[in-house]
């Protein structure tokens, strides 16, 4: 099955095109794109990677996307893209979570906090059951800095998965921290391939991002009421 990764939560995202044949995972070919240029970029890239490789939309078995935590408008312009393609050409799609992502780099098995730094001194926190690199999930929310210290704390924790440095320096918990690449397009690709071979499949109408905080927007608005 040939799949295509997409990831525009950061401030750079980008595509990858792979195949999974056989329990086999490869990828095909990747491509990086800028942040600030994801609403005019992404669907080019797409068709450049298809070409590149002497394919055609139609050829897309089923695709992966990161449905959050991160960038409200890249969240809405990948997931957007994905929903447009998957309409048109009847593909499946399944939905990664970015910090599910990093909990799946994990190279110990059991209980693993997926870490990144929200600002504000909050931090975007998951909570996963590691399985030969397959992360369960078992919580997601946002987190104080203080609440995030009391979970990672608790002496079940194998692992904190991170890709800020600076999660690494909060005190008391920088011995537990790993510290990683943040997950791209094709870790996400990859992900997706195991998650529809499991059937693990999100419809076109209830695709959605998980954003785990509001938006500046809906903060100010529900201030000024």
């Amino acid at each position: 099955m040939l799949i295509l990764g997409i990831d525009t939560s950061g401030k750079s995202g980008g595509v990858t095109l792979a195949e999974n044949a056989a329990g086999s995972f490869r990828v095909l070919g990747s491509s990086v794109i800028e942040g600030g240029t994801f609403s005019a970029q992404l669907i080019p890239t797409v068709a450049r990677l298809l070409e590149r490789h002497n394919l055609r939309a139609r050829d897309i078995g089923g695709f992966a996307v990161t449905s959050g935590p991160g960038s409200f408008t890249g969240l809405r312009v990948g997931l957007s893209a994905v929903k447009g393609l998957a309409e048109v050409l009847q593909k499946p799609i399944v939905t990664v979570s970015l910090l599910e992502a990093l909990a799946a780099l994990s190279p110990e098995d059991g209980l693993v906090i997926a870490a990144l730094d929200a600002g504000r001194s909050e931090f975007f926190f998951g909570l996963y059951k590691v399985s030969r690199s397959r992360a369960e999930c078992l919580r997601e929310q946002l987190f104080s800095e203080g609440e995030f210290l009391e979970e990672a704390g608790k002496p079940d924790i194998k692992l904190i998965m991170a890709s800020d440095s600076a999660i690494a320096e909060i005190s008391g918990v920088a011995h537990k921290v790993n510290v990683v690449q943040r997950p791209d397009s094709g870790v996400i690709a990859k992900i997706g391939a195991l998650k529809l071979l499991a059937g693990d499949k999100t419809s076109v109408e209830s695709l959605d991002a998980n954003y785990l905080r509001r938006s500046d927007a809906e903060i100010f608005f529900k201030r000024s009421r």
